[in-house]
Parts: structure tokens; C-alpha cells; sequence
């Protein structure tokens, strides 16, 4: 098997893994990572040939701007509290925990390398933790959360992990310096991040066609990564703010065709990439294992040891900030997605998973200092590096379905109901309120207008079954199934124009472009 063969059986994995982990209630990420795991002991696989500095480049823009089109500037300002919380705050906590304890347990580990350990171990994944609690049913506002911790909290990980990356190979520091760094890494990337999601807007509207936008939708999160690296910023900050500036600018009401094949796109990028970058993480521990040979005891307890920092930590820092986002939500009434029980609070701290950024940075930490020493400790870091992701994706991905069923944690579904039928409500009411612009501007006959009244109850009745009155409800189930029976005999009537269509494409003289634009004709009908 070559280097080819090997991404085919992960993006076969990938595509296979998402109906097993449904089938067996386990996340598809940490089954990527096992089968990962099992590639790498078999002989005739390869090793895995990537330069770490591509690997975040190359996974992390598009899963950060597929995660980003799940939510919302609005749901992100709504949540800054709990956010920084998590995103910031623990992430210095947990590397300067980390950092402590490495430094005094690894011997000869500098308090520099020991920070950097401490950086790319503290992030837990967005794409572990989106991929495991959506498939959980987990509420809502855990899942803004843990969205919003995975998304931010990389920006600040990687910033502390190259500072203390350069203290080791520069062999000074200066806390003012590293500081600004990460002051100018932000603004920059925030900078980035406007002016190419201002510029993409503008270049959606030039394209117009649905294919061309969805390809510059997936140009775009590469461009604006590369972009703000390339100008010293955060290029994961860059993506998020890109992303985020299109979610509330570029999305147009009316462009159907558009949101639908961009929704069944976007959904394959991240079904594949995510195979992949999970897989790769198995592939990669037979790497870092290979230097533990002789010493698996010693790197096994420090290895240990650091796990169990990083798992209490997070458990430590939850506690009281939950009890005291509860308080300060008790008092303000805001509208932020915070814990609303210890049970919650629970399910958040076993969520905190690692993965494709701490690879990544473990990777590319340099074999020798700018004195052309080697890299202290260089082996034992990225050894306990990979222990810590195996132990928190695996141990923790495999027991979190236990864990939320045990403790009974589930989405508030009557909460979802009700808010769908608010929304069928506006939707129902704005198109009442256009009909009547209509019949102010036009003379509809009575029969016209009749009809379309009760099409935009019908309306509102597609959205939420809740919606509209009990009286009126019994008429519009006698038109639903009258509908049923209309799309039926439709359905059919378009599925034989569509084989009669697609018969003609293989005769003599046909030209198959036009029997394929014909055909995504009928497609579209058959979607209305």
C-alpha cells in the first residue's frame, strides 16, 4: 500500500464510520482514531509522509468554517462570558498546571518546553467535541458552549505555544514582548478575517452561479488562514472571523439552490476531513511511540501524571465557574447558554477531548534551537503529548454516551418546540402581511386569494404541527393529506419524465450536457 492507498482507506473510513457510530452509539472521531491505531501496526501500511506545519493548514480551515455555519455572531456576544471562561482563562490555567508539573517530574525539562507541552495540550477539539455532543443529544446550550470553547480556544493555545516555543529556541524571553504578541496576533487576524469576508461577499454576488460560490466557499477559509499566518496573526481567528462575518452578511433569503447543495456540500467536506484527521491521529501515535522504547515505565507515569492534570483541572476550573455563571444568570436574566446542573457541569468536564491541533503542534515542535542543540526533551514531550490526546479522545469519547445516559442529560425538546413554533408564526404572519401588499397592489380574484390565505397557514403548519388553531387545525390535516396524494401522483409523473430523459442521453446523437441540464430541471422541481 502506498501513501495514496492509505488516504483512500481514510476517506472510506471516514464515510463508513458515521452509520457505524450511529448503529453502536460510539463517535465517529474516536472510531477514526482506532482504526488509525490498527493501520499503524500492520506492516504493509506506510508510514505517514506529512510536514507537520501543513496538517493544521490543511484540516483546520475548513472544519472551523463548517462548524462556524452551525451558529452565530449574535449566539457567540450572547456567550462571551462562559466562552472566555473556557476558551481563555482555562487554557492558561491548564498549561501553566501542566507546565508545572512537567517541569518537575520530566528531569532536565526547561520551564519554556514545559510550557509549550502545556499550550498544545490544553486545547480540547471543536470537531471532537461538536462531532461527539451533537450525536449525543445533548441541549442546546452545552453544545453552544462546548462549540464556542473549541472554536476560541485553539487562538489562544497556539499563540502561548509558539511564544514559549521561541523562548526555547531563542533562549530568552520577555513577558512584555509575548504579550504583544498575542495583542498584534488578534488584531491582526481580526483584520484579516473582516476584509476577506467583505471581499468574498462582494465576489459571491459577482459569481451568482451556485457552484462557482460554493467552490470560493471553500477557497475562502484556506485564504484566510494562510493570509493572517503569513502576516503574523492568529490564522485560526482569521477563519472564525471570516466565517462568522459571511454567516450574518452573505446569506440570501432567496437563494435556495444555493443553501441547499451548500448545506449537502459542506456536510461531505466535514464528514471527510474529519475521518481523515481523526485517522491520522492513530496513524501518528506509532511515531511518537517508537522513543519509548526501554523506557515505558518512566514515560508511562509521566504520561500518567499529566492526563490526570489536565482531567482535574478542567474539573476543578468547571465547578465554581458554572456555580458562578448560574449566579450572575440568576440576577441578570441574560440570554447565555451556561450549565443549568451539576449533571450538565459533568457531561462539560468528560467532554474535554484533544485532538487535530495538539497532533499538529506536537509535531511541529523543531528538532534543534537556534544554537544547534537539539530540542530539550523534544522525544518526551511529544510521547506525553500523544498520551494525553489518546487517553482524553479514546478513555472519554468511548464512555461519554455512558456517561450522558447515566446521568439522564438530554436536549429540552419541548423548549425546541416551542421556539419552532414561534418561528412558524413569523414566517406565517410575513407571508399573510405580503399577500395583503399583493391584493392592495394587484386585484386578485376572491378565489386566488382564498387559496393563498390558506397556503400561508399552510405554511406555518409545515414548520410546527403546534401551530395555528385547533378549529382550523382539522381542515388543514384534511389538505395535508390531499397534498400528499397531489405529490405523489406528481412524484411519479416527474420520475418517468426524468427515466425518459435520461434514456435519451445514451442515443445516437444526443448531446449529454443538455440531456443533464434538462434533467437538474426536473431535479429542482421535484424538490418544490
Amino acid at each position: 500500500m502506498d501513501q495514496l492507498g492509505l488516504l483512500f482507506v481514510l476517506l472510506l473510513g471516514a464515510v463508513l464510520s458515521v452509520p457505524i457510530g450511529d448503529r453502536f452509539g460510539l463517535p465517529a472521531p474516536v472510531l477514526m482514531t482506532l482504526l488509525g491505531i490498527v493501520l499503524a501496526v500492520l506492516d504493509f501500511v506506510p508510514n505517514v509522509h506529512i510536514p507537520p506545519e501543513l496538517i493544521l493548514p490543511a484540516l483546520l480551515p475548513p472544519l472551523l468554517y463548517a462548524a462556524v455555519r452551525r451558529t452565530s455572531w449574535r449566539q457567540f456576544a450572547a456567550n462571551k462570558r462562559p466562552i472566555f471562561l473556557l476558551a481563555v482563562a482555562l487554557v492558561f490555567v491548564t498549561t501553566f498546571c501542566v507546565a508545572a508539573v512537567a517541569h518537575a517530574i520530566v528531569p532536565g525539562l526547561p520551564i519554556a518546553a514545559a510550557v509549550a507541552l502545556g499550550a498544545l495540550i490544553a486545547p480540547p477539539d471543536p470537531v471532537a467535541a461538536t462531532a461527539v455532543a451533537g450525536q449525543l443529544g445533548l441541549p442546546r446550550r452545552l453544545v453552544s458552549i462546548l462549540e464556542g470553547e473549541g472554536l476560541f480556544n485553539d487562538v489562544t493555545a497556539i499563540v502561548l505555544y509558539h511564544v514559549a516555543i521561541a523562548a526555547v529556541v531563542s533562549g530568552s524571553f520577555s513577558p512584555w514582548r509575548a504579550g504583544l504578541d498575542l495583542v498584534l496576533s488578534a488584531v491582526v487576524a481580526v483584520a484579516v478575517g473582516l476584509v476577506l469576508g467583505w471581499g468574498a461577499n462582494q465576489l459571491l454576488d459577482v459569481l451568482g452561479d451556485a457552484t462557482l460560490q460554493i467552490g470560493l466557499s471553500l477557497l475562502v477559509p484556506y485564504a484566510s488562514y494562510v493570509l493572517a499566518e503569513d502576516l503574523h496573526g492568529s490564522g485560526v481567528l482569521a477563519v472564525l472571523t471570516t466565517a462568522l462575518f459571511l454567516a450574518e452578511y452573505a446569506a440570501d433569503p432567496d437563494d435556495v439552490m444555493t443553501r441547499l447543495a451548500g448545506h449537502a456540500f459542506w456536510e461531505i467536506i466535514e464528514t471527510l476531513v474529519t475521518g481523515v484527521a481523526f485517522g491520522l491521529i492513530g496513524l501518528e501515535l506509532y511515531s511518537a511511540t517508537r522513543t519509548a522504547s526501554g523506557r515505558w515505565g518512566e514515560l508511562l507515569g509521566q504520561a500518567a501524571a499529566v492526563v490526570g492534570v489536565v482531567v482535574v483541572v478542567r474539573l476543578l476550573w468547571l465547578v465554581p465557574a458554572a456555580t458562578l455563571a448560574q449566579r450572575l444568570h440568576a440576577k441578570r436574566d441574560r440570554d447565555e447558554d451556561i450549565p443549568m446542573s451539576w449533571r450538565e457541569t459533568v457531561v462539560m468536564w468528560w467532554a474535554g477531548m484533544r485532538g487535530v491541533a495538539s497532533v499538529a503542534l506536537a509535531l511541529a515542535i523543531p528538532l534543534t534551537t537556534r544554537a544547534g542543540e537539539p530540542f530539550p526533551k523534544r522525544d518526551e514531550i511529544v510521547f506525553i503529548a500523544f498520551s494525553v490526546i489518546i487517553a482524553t479522545l479514546v478513555l472519554q469519547g468511548l464512555t461519554l454516551p455512558w456517561l450522558v445516559k447515566r446521568l439522564g442529560v438530554r436536549a429540552d425538546t419541548e423548549r425546541e418546540k416551542e421556539f419552532e413554533k414561534e418561528l412558524a408564526v413569523r414566517a406565517a404572519k410575513a407571508a399573510k402581511l405580503r399577500l395583503r401588499e399583493i391584493e392592495a397592489a394587484e386585484e386578485l380574484p376572491e378565489e386566488l386569494s382564498e387559496q393563498m390565505l390558506r397556503r400561508s397557514f399552510d405554511i406555518g403548519m409545515r414548520i410546527s404541527p403546534a401551530f395555528g388553531e385547533e378549529e382550523r387545525r382539522e381542515g388543514h390535516e384534511k389538505r395535508v393529506r390531499r397534498l400528499k396524494r397531489d405529490r405523489r401522483i406528481q412524484g411519479e409523473m416527474l420520475s418517468a419524465a426524468r427515466h425518459a430523459v435520461l434514456a435519451a442521453r445514451n442515443e445516437p446523437g444526443a448531446d449529454p450536457e443538455i440531456v443533464d441540464r434538462v434533467l437538474r430541471h426536473l431535479d429542482v422541481r421535484s424538490l418544490r
